[in-house]
């Protein structure tokens, strides 16, 4: 993907900073009839894929959106929606002429303004998963030993559209890395499979077959809280690795990355307390958000720090990100966050400081605990149990590979689908947790 950061030809780019999509989607076509660098190229083909998905993003309309705004939010009025909208809070493009507004706009005004927050309903497997974490938190703090879990878990995917052709389905599955360990297939819904050895970056379950048919993978593994007791006397700095390179198109040392990096880090030579700062930059200054498909941004990096927001994965990307800058290594970790209540796909980083290797840093969940400073600072350099690994980097090629554009290009937390022709957007997935229990 490091043809991400080829720009855009000034029209078509002009056609789409007004809206005029339709107009870009054709000048396009037109550029695509040169003979022109074979990056620029690949640019070009990949913005009409991304183009689409941009628009499913904002599929509504001024009336639909308020109605689902009064559905999110309690008590929410038309002239609550304006106000917003006046203030830049309310998320929406010109498409074609007419303003359409992102989908989960309404979750974001929660994010955005804490007196929203209040009033959008949160369901009871939410609450009861939020209650186990505290405590759990909590528990850990105090000097509560490690816990093992024993999670036994199914992801289930369908196709949404009517395909001729033989269809092609990457579903996760998780590796045996660091925290996780004794992984099992239980069943899968298909006779042939291919399975990606753990190593992989990005581990899955292969099948083909037909889009009427349903996708599933049942697994086991154990996980253990990952809590470390560090010394940052006795850390040295790590030299020579391929993660402190940079990863086009996000993780790109820009100019302003480079000068927010060392404005955050100062005179700071310990590489465990330049990780500490960044991290405590984010969890303080960026807000969570909802973001778009990642196929839509040129930059998340750079995004989140011109925006101060993003979700978990662009705020891992953030820290992963400047750590490099300074000369700490860091990469991706990813699958999902399960518990005995609740099931999300999550993200987030390790970074690396000698002699004790890879730690977790979850910026997300630090940012979450922003007004309790033990349960922020528990997440830098300690994990909870309540996770699923699937990735150990991002932007990473499958087993078998796929042929055409992914849904997402960075992560892989839902699965792919594709036919011989072209990339499936249109489908559904399902997560569940079927076992969850404590073995020690």
């Amino acid at each position: 993907m490091e043809f991400m950061n080829v720009s855009l030809p000034e029209e078509i780019a002009r056609e789409e900073n007004l809206g005029n999509y339709d107009k870009a989607l054709k000048l396009i076509d037109r550029w695509l009839k040169k003979d022109i660098p074979s990056w620029l190229k690949k640019r070009l083909i990949f913005e009409k894929d991304r183009i689409k998905v941009l628009l499913s993003s904002y599929p509504y309309t001024e009336e639909e959106a308020i109605k689902k705004g009064k559905e999110v939010i309690k008590s929410f009025t038309e002239e609550e929606f304006y106000k917003l909208l006046e203030e830049g809070i309310v998320d929406y493009i010109v498409v074609n002429g007419e303003r359409k507004y992102e989908r989960r706009y309404a979750y974001n005004i929660g994010y955005a303004l804490p007196e929203y927050k209040e009033r959008i309903a949160r369901s009871e497997s939410v609450e009861k998963d939020r209650k186990l974490l505290n405590e759990r938190l909590n528990s850990l703090i105090k000097g509560d030993k490690a816990k093992e879990y024993r999670v036994k878990a199914r992801i289930s995917l369908k196709i949404e559209e009517d395909v001729k052709d033989k269809v092609r389905v990457w579903l996760p599955f998780p590796k045996e890395e660091l925290q996780q360990k004794d992984v099992k297939l239980i069943s899968k819904s298909h006779e042939k499979y291919t399975l990606a050895p753990s190593e992989a970056p990005q581990r899955t379950i292969y099948f083909e077959g037909k889009s009427s048919e349903e996708y599933f993978v049942e697994f086991e593994y154990t996980i253990t809280e990952w809590v470390n007791r560090v010394e940052p006397e006795k850390i040295t700095e790590a030299k020579g690795s391929v993660f402190l390179e940079e990863q086009p198109p996000h993780i790109v040392f820009t100019p302003y990355l480079k000068k927010l990096a060392y404005e955050i880090v100062g005179d700071e030579k310990n590489p465990y307390y330049k990780a500490k700062k960044i991290y405590d930059w984010i969890t303080l200054n960026v807000n969570y958000s909802y973001v778009k498909p990642y196929a839509v941004y040129d930059n998340i990096s750079q995004f989140v720090a011109s925006n101060l927001k993003g979700d978990c994965g662009f705020q891992a990307l953030s820290f992963i990100t400047l750590c490099r800058i300074v000369g700490v290594p860091a990469r991706w970790q990813s699958g999902w966050y399960i518990s005995p209540f609740f099931t999300s796909p999550h993200d987030w980083a390790l970074f690396f400081v000698p002699p004790y290797d890879w730690l977790p840093a979850d910026l997300s969940f630090g940012g979450r605990y922003r007004e309790n400073e033990e349960l922020r600072n528990f997440y830098f350099g300690n994990l909870d149990g309540f996770r699923m690994v699937a990735n150990s980097d991002f932007m990473k090629d499958f087993i078998p590979s796929k042929t055409h554009w992914r849904s997402d290009p960075c992560d892989n937390q839902v699965g792919e689908v594709e036919t011989m022709d072209r990339n499936i957007y249109n489908f559904s997935y399902e997560m569940n947790v079927l076992e969850f229990n404590s073995i020690n």
